[in-house]
């Protein structure tokens, strides 16, 4: 198994929608979120993903088609 870490940027259009939770059952990887900051208009928020790596990639796939901004953290820890 894998953890990748990663930078999502929220628009304000899907702030209230449950991307990560969704994430979560459409994907074989177990969600953590490491750190974040959600507001009325705006939201950033870093996510740890664990599985296997394809199954890592598609959930990110999965994230920027739900019209999120995904990015990788540099220097990916496996803890």
């Amino acid at each position: 198994m894998t953890s990748l870490r990663f930078h999502i940027r929220f628009p304000e259009n899907k702030i209230k929608e449950p991307i990560i939770y969704q994430i979560g059952h459409e994907f074989k990887v177990v969600t953590n979120v490491r750190r974040a900051d959600v507001r009325e208009t705006t939201g950033w928020m870093d996510l740890e993903l664990t599985g296997e790596t394809e199954e890592i990639e598609r959930a990110i796939d999965g994230i920027r088609t739900k019209g999120c901004v995904v990015d990788p953290i540099e220097l990916n820890v496996v803890e």
